[in-house]
């Protein structure tokens, strides 16, 4: 983005000692949170924390009411990289007041989405859901607000199902960007009628919550984290308390299951129920990579791409969850900075070493990485010297698949 954020220039003189990350402890001005700097331990089905549920926080699905007026507040100065983000959203297909929702009644994805049964026309239109429901809560053009409950009052009347092999991650991809959008909808004054938010939270949990609580335990881990992000965010906007807890717990138990640190053991912790256990198992499981060190990822040696989808859902999971107070951001802490720094590294153009994947990696995280930087180094002031080189090549991030605009929200939220 070509700037540095307030909190870069604290990072040159401690950078040396933070790069070790071992334990991570934040740097910078203000009181630091207390660390989770060891992991989450190994046994499975950690649950929730056992304290007198609260109300649910709304909006509070990924961007809350004080980050809508943080962001409206730099677009009125004209302030960068928010003035650019906010022009290439506008800018994008998603944006535009003449898009046509696409919805029908099965939609049926199989392996790569294909078949492509209204797979592609389900996740743009809720892409294109989500990116009016910021227009509006940015600009206050009801014109916005119009399209996007046009658009998820479409979809609403006519979705029964998913099916085939892609089911499950397709509900995870739309199920994410349904829940942002309905929820900057109904909490931002857009005027949608209470019949049509009935009809619409009962879609999400009749089709689309069946399909994520179950999880994918065997399947590549970025399924499941991005199902958790979902399940997370429709449990906040249908003030489900038992759905919440679920994703708490998915969370808990695949983020260890997904990035490896030394403190895990000779090997990395296994995937909860899903049944790889020993060494080959999971040296097969883990796309044949066999030396585990810190920030290595379960995708690491298949592609950076779906990669960063892991590492991102992650991250956006805790997100909304510190918006409900509930702080997976500290919890996550060593995995994820590492987990960053280790990947951004090769996508800034190291070379990988023999031992990673063969010595050839599938360098592009994409717009994976906007989240957890502004909660590890801007919030907290821990140095990551690669992700910030990245952030500072590749923003303002845009739209892919269930990540959308996070130049735009989330660069210096507070």
């Amino acid at each position: 983005m070509g700037r540095k954020t307030t909190t870069s220039l604290m990072a040159g003189a401690v950078l040396t000692a933070l790069l070790a990350l071992t334990p991570l402890s934040p740097t910078g001005a203000g009181p630091a949170r207390t660390a989770a700097a060891n992991p989450v331990p190994r046994a499975a089905d950690q649950g929730p924390d056992r304290r007198p549920a609260q109300p649910f926080r709304h909006p509070g699905v990924l961007v809350g009411g004080r980050q809508l007026a943080f962001v409206k507040d730099r677009l009125g100065a004209g302030a960068e990289p928010w003035k650019s983000a906010f022009a290439a959203l506008r800018a994008s297909r998603y944006a535009s007041l003449d898009w046509q929702p696409k919805p029908r009644a099965t939609v049926e994805c199989g392996s790569a989405s294909h078949p492509d049964n209204g797979c592609s026309d389900e996740r743009n239109d809720s892409m294109a859901a989500y990116t009016d429901a910021l227009q509006w809560a940015l600009t206050h053009d009801r014109r916005y607000a119009h399209k996007a409950i046009t658009i998820m009052d479409a979809w609403s009347a006519v979705i029964q199902e998913h099916t085939n092999s892609n089911a499950q991650l397709q509900t995870g991809w739309s199920g994410n960007n349904w829940a942002r959008a309905a929820e900057l909808v109904r909490h931002t004054g857009a005027g949608w009628p209470a019949a049509s938010v009935d009809r619409f939270a009962t879609m999400l949990r009749t089709v689309y919550l069946p399909e994520l609580t179950p999880g994918s335990p065997r399947k590549n881990g970025n399924w499941e984290l991005i199902e958790t992000d979902a399940l997370m965010g429709i449990a906040v906007f249908l003030d489900d308390r038992d759905a919440f807890d679920r994703a708490v717990t998915m969370w808990r138990n695949r983020l260890p299951a997904y990035v490896y640190l030394a403190s895990d053991g000779a090997l990395p912790v296994p995937p909860p129920h899903a049944g790889i256990n020993g060494r080959d198992a999971l040296v097969k499981y883990w796309q044949g990579q066999s030396d585990f060190r810190d920030g290595l990822a379960q995708e690491t040696c298949r592609d950076f791409g779906h990669t960063g989808w892991g590492l991102e859902a992650a991250a956006q999971t805790a997100e909304t969850a510190r918006l409900q107070g509930l702080d997976l951001w500290a919890e996550g802490r060593e995995r994820l900075v590492k987990a960053l720094e280790f990947h951004t590294a090769y996508d800034n153009g190291a070379g990988a070493p023999d031992w990673l994947c063969g010595g050839t990696v599938k360098a592009g995280l994409g717009p994976a990485v906007q989240l957890a930087y502004n909660e590890y180094h801007v919030r907290e002031g821990i140095a990551m010297p690669h992700t910030e080189r990245y952030v500072a090549a590749h923003s303002p991030f845009g739209a892919d698949y269930f990540i959308g605009w996070e130049t735009l929200t989330h660069t210096d939220a507070p």
